[in-house]
């Protein structure tokens, strides 16, 4: 049965992953995910590598067949659509570009499986940074400029919903700002962008909302202001008070997680810097030191996938663009 006209409103644009889950053999790369990702707003798609993120985007984009589950893009699943290149734009990995023809030739070959014609290549190329390199051969790019070539090829359709899996991988720090910037800029137009990492980092200034996989099963699913509201309090105080530092604490009914031999450094969680300082200031403690000692988003993006940090470093169906 079609979707009557309200039906097909509210999912305008909506990806919607229900129940999705994919066994390759004994292994469950996939695992009964479920999530909603919403138009006008940038979603991070984050799990450490190997969490079942590309297996999700390919299942969603019906490269892969789900064991069990259904993914749909405004209401159908991606082979239902009636022009999918004029809807979805997707990136999942690195374009193969013809080393030997022009960016704007290399965009001439796609350009017909989304109906574009030659001014909308340039136009792409524009938006992507890469006009003024457009008749030079692709060979000649850097991996960045490669990556900027495969947004534009995404963008050819002038589709409503973009799927991009690491699409900072290769850019350098200017590059990267200039990503956050455009896929702002494309929510802003009220386009659904989804784009996928295994670090945090890479993507927390410029997401609105975030879903976070590992193992192949969701574990948090939230705006980022949520997500940033998760993160512990923890301050350090110091002061060569020790009695008046543990009165001081038992007084305020303050959490001490760990003490000095000594007694005059005491670590706390739940409380700020500022209420400390200011609780001290009250009780006429003499502080020789007060540092914040708060888990960092990373932090706590790491705890969730229980991945150790290093110097690489319930499950529900979830709508986002909502606070949670």
């Amino acid at each position: 049965m079609a979707p009557t006209a309200q039906e097909s409103a509210l999912t305008d644009g909506v990806v919607s992953v229900r129940g999705l889950t994919k066994c390759f053999g004994t292994v469950r790369a996939v695992d009964d995910l479920s999530f909603d990702v919403t138009p006008g707003r940038v979603t991070g798609f984050l799990g450490p590598n190997g969490s079942g993120k590309t297996t999700t985007l390919r299942m969603v984009l019906g490269l892969t067949a789900p064991t069990a589950g259904t993914a749909t893009i405004s209401g159908q699943s991606y082979r239902d659509l009636a022009s999918p290149l004029n809807t979805v734009g997707a990136a999942l990995e690195a374009t193969s570009f013809h080393p030997g023809r022009t960016g704007l030739d290399n965009l001439r070959t796609y350009a017909p499986l989304a109906g574009a014609s030659d001014a909308r290549c340039a136009e792409v190329l524009d938006l992507v940074g890469l006009g003024a390199a457009a008749e030079r051969r692709a060979g000649t790019y850097s991996l960045g400029m490669r990556q900027r070539l495969g947004l534009a090829t995404t963008l050819l359709g002038d589709p409503r919903v973009l799927l991009l899996d690491e699409p900072s991988n290769g850019l350098d720090p200017e590059g990267i700002r200039w990503l956050r910037g455009f896929l702002r800029f494309l929510a802003g137009e009220g386009r659904t962008v989804l784009v996928s990492s295994h670090m945090l980092t890479e993507v927390q200034q410029s997401v609105d909302d975030v879903v976070i996989i590992a193992r192949g099963r969701l574990v948090h699913s939230s705006s980022m202001e949520a997500l940033g509201a998760l993160s512990v309090p923890r301050i350090t105080l110091m002061s060569p008070d020790a009695p008046g530092l543990e009165r001081l604490v038992a007084q305020m009914s303050w959490s001490a997680t760990n003490r000095s031999a000594d007694g005059r450094t005491i670590e706390i969680e739940n409380v700020t810097a500022a209420d400390a300082g200011a609780a001290a200031f009250t009780a006429g403690l003499e502080v020789h030191g007060l540092a914040d000692r708060s888990q960092t988003l990373e932090e706590t993006f790491l705890r969730m996938v229980e991945v150790p940090p290093g110097p690489q470093s319930a499950t529900t169906p979830a709508t986002l663009g909502k606070a949670s």
